[in-house]
């Protein structure tokens, strides 16, 4: 039943089930836990500056190759192929976003330089994507898509592959996370091809973070230091208190996950006092030392074990994480960045901050309107009405105004005239058979509305 994966996928497969078998993944001892110093991670605002001159800067980027994670579908936003096309901004898909940002805004035109961006799809995004980047045919980039590994489910009650109980159709199998990327990178040969055209390191992002952009400043500091890892951390809120941290343990940088952490600290972990910073899954990593790695079956990333239950059978994906390899590289480190570094993409209520007059496009960059006095974005909550893209769309005539919003809180039938302003704390309440219709040009400041009303 496994007859459609390669030898390599088997054996990272089978690797996988026996370390998840065997129990034998490392606990951590709360007691050697320590904050990291400055050195381990690294304040952004103490980087030197990077080159002025062109020739320099080209030389710098010419070491390097973007890699966007590729695997996901738009599925919980209620689309069909991949999250990567899904629109964004002033008809712009994120991976228009990517590819306009690395031709045009900041790299290759400006400095003749050849940084290719690759794609890593999943088996659910691959044959989709090959169509998308054909629009990309003539464009200043050289653009590379490879597949992750695909990995049968597991049978939970039986721990059987899924595949050999027959199920052999898509739902059989799984992407097996972003941690994958290593090995596949390797097993796909584009490694090995980025290596022979001088490239030396790979900063890795998820496709929906609108953030996540080349930085000169990081590159640099990297090249220059030698590090062979570098994880971008940003400052937590309140928002952001399960996301991962760096710690110092046993003398080197790892990531902690809230799942590692015992029951009588997780009120700990979570405090932005103690653990101040998160993982924002914005990775730069030498190629050179993914291959030696990779090549001594040395990356033994904490599993992750995600149950699920297809057509009502309870199965077992066994994941792992990218940031999870942190510890098995040389001189790694964290860089402490600015938030607007992070500006993910996950639900519909980001489309709205994104799609709103708080941010501008400029060369594929999506910026903060500096008129927001706040460094915090608004906090949006939007009821299921507004889940699928094209229902949240088909709701607001225009988006309204935000620059001076605080929060948004909407559920029920709500559907949004033009010209709409909306400052301080808003919630818009219909109750349930209640259509409302907020008219066009409406204000609407720290105030509870609750249909049915008047306007």
């Amino acid at each position: 039943g496994l007859g459609q994966i390669s030898d390599k996928e088997k054996s990272g497969f089978i690797s996988l089930v026996s370390r998840y078998l065997s129990g034998n993944e490392e606990q951590i001892e709360w007691g050697k836990i320590h904050t990291p110093t400055d050195e381990v991670v690294v304040p952004y605002d103490t980087l030197a500056a990077p080159p002025e001159d062109l020739a320099a800067t080209k030389a710098l980027l010419d070491k390097l190759a973007v890699l966007k994670l590729n695997g996901g579908l738009g599925t919980t936003m209620g689309c069909t192929g991949p999250k990567s096309v899904i629109e964004v901004r002033n008809g712009f898909t994120f991976l228009d976003l990517i590819v306009v940002q690395i031709e045009v805004g900041s790299l290759n035109k400006k400095y003749g330089s050849n940084v290719p961006l690759l794609l890593m799809n999943s088996f659910n995004t691959h044959d989709d994507t090959l169509k998308i980047v054909e629009k990309y045919a003539n464009s200043n980039i050289q653009i590379h898509t490879f597949n992750q590994s695909q990995y049968p489910r597991v049978v939970a009650d039986e721990f059987l592959p899924w595949p050999s109980k027959g199920k052999t159709d898509k739902d059989g199998w799984y992407p097996p996370g972003h941690g994958d990327i290593f090995p596949s990178l390797m097993n796909s040969g584009k490694l090995d091809l980025l290596l022979s055209q001088g490239k030396e390191y790979v900063f890795i992002a998820n496709s929906d973070n609108l953030g996540a952009i080349v930085d000169m400043k990081i590159l640099n500091h990297l090249i220059h230091k030698q590090n062979e890892y570098c994880m971008e951390v940003t400052p937590k809120t309140l928002a952001d208190v399960k996301g991962g941290t760096l710690i110092s343990y046993e003398g080197r940088v790892q990531l902690l996950e809230i799942a590692q952490v015992p029951d009588a600290h997780v009120n700990e972990f979570k405090s932005i006092e103690k653990f101040k910073i998160f993982n924002t899954n914005n990775l730069w990593v030498s190629l050179k030392a993914i291959k030696r790695l990779v090549e001594a079956d040395a990356l033994k990333m904490e599993i992750i074990p995600n149950p699920k239950e297809v057509e009502g059978v309870k199965v077992l994906q066994l994941e792992t994480a990218a940031g999870a390899a942190i510890r098995f590289f040389d001189h790694a480190i964290g860089m402490n960045v600015p938030r607007s570094r992070f500006l993910p993409v996950k639900a519909t209520s980001d489309l709205q901050l994104v799609q709103s007059d708080l941010y501008t496009l400029v060369d594929g960059f999506v910026t903060r309107n500096a008129a927001r006095t706040n460094p915090s974005n608004p906090s949006i909550e939007l009821g299921p009405e507004f889940k699928k893209v094209g229902c949240f769309l088909g709701r607001f005539k225009s988006i309204p105004s935000i620059v001076e919003l605080d929060s948004l809180k909407v559920s029920g039938d709500v559907w949004f005239g033009s010209g709409i302003v909306l400052k301080g704390k808003v919630t818009i309440t219909a109750k349930p058979g209640v259509k409302l219709e907020i008219p066009d040009g409406k204000v609407i400041e720290n105030k509870k509305l609750l249909a049915p009303f008047s306007l």
